[in-house]
């Protein structure tokens, strides 16, 4: 095993809450997160957040990357990439994502919104309506 694979499996684990597994509070993780069972609660990961095809999570995900392929019932927020896949569904809102991919069959019952990464003021500006009042013929 060479020396750069050796250090990386040292420093990050991945953490597995498996099918039959319950649980429910505030879940910190530095490195990815699967879940194939159920999570209650908040979920804040450095690393991907994996919803599997059974999994039911009803929570408040923050993290690098969010997969779903199962049932998530609150918001998400993400660094990069929200995929949900053809056997996925979200109920909630999309907070922050640099892209969003939802495959055919995939349901996303909620909003999203993404800005532009770095967009100058004057572009935003300008682009909004301007406000016109319309003055009365006897003023």
């Amino acid at each position: 095993m060479s020396r750069s694979k050796a250090s990386r499996h040292q420093s990050a684990t991945d953490t597995l809450i498996g099918k039959g597994t319950e649980i429910e509070g505030t879940l910190a993780c530095e490195a990815n997160l699967r879940i194939e069972g159920k999570f209650n609660g908040v979920i804040e990961s450095k690393g991907s957040v994996i919803v599997g095809e059974h999994a039911v999570a009803r929570s408040h995900i923050h993290a690098r990357e969010v997969i779903i392929a199962g049932k998530v019932y609150g918001d998400v927020t993400t660094l990069g990439r929200l995929t949900i896949t053809a056997t996925g569904q979200m109920f909630g809102d999309v907070l922050g994502a640099t892209s969003l991919v939802i495959t055919e069959g995939g349901i996303l019952h909620g909003s999203s919104k993404m800005e532009l990464k770095d967009a100058p003021e004057e572009t935003a500006q300008e682009t909004a309506p301007t406000p016109r009042y319309l003055e009365s013929e006897a003023g």
